[in-house]
């Protein structure tokens, strides 16, 4: 599981239900300025910087939670911001385990412990659609 949002991140392996392992972490990425001009563009590069910290730190804290079960890891489950998750997973030593990322990505809120002990639920439901007879084409 691979849960990444702006300023916040969350890692976890599961077996079935169960959390084995994970790693929650924060860093600052400021909000929007309501300054314009100069300002506005250094606090947007302040931001872009920011966010790519954010990424980095993601990505090492996925190789070390997620590499040591590489070999045992099905699926990769992803959720948060499309983006930057997409940055994460582009970090070389993620290769082997963006080729399991499974689609849809997950729609969650904050990345906390709370929503990643939460998630099976979501990554582990099916979808049924149920075909009346007089409906079959």
């Amino acid at each position: 599981m691979l849960l990444v949002r702006r300023g916040r991140w969350a890692v976890g392996v599961f077996t079935g239900s169960d959390l084995v392992v994970s790693k929650v972490d924060t860093r600052l990425v400021q909000g929007r300025s309501a300054a314009g001009g100069w300002s506005q563009q250094r606090f947007a590069r302040r931001r872009a910087n920011q966010a790519d910290a954010v990424v980095s730190a993601a990505a090492d804290t996925a190789a070390r939670v997620l590499l040591p079960h590489a070999a045992q890891v099905v699926a990769v489950v992803t959720g948060g911001d499309r983006g930057m998750v997409d940055d994460v997973l582009a970090d070389p030593r993620l290769a082997p385990l963006a080729a399991l990322r499974r689609d849809p990505a997950l729609e969650v809120g904050e990345p906390t412990r709370e929503v990643l002990l939460g998630t099976p639920a979501q990554f582990r439901a099916v979808q049924v659609h149920v075909v009346e007879p007089g409906d079959r084409s």
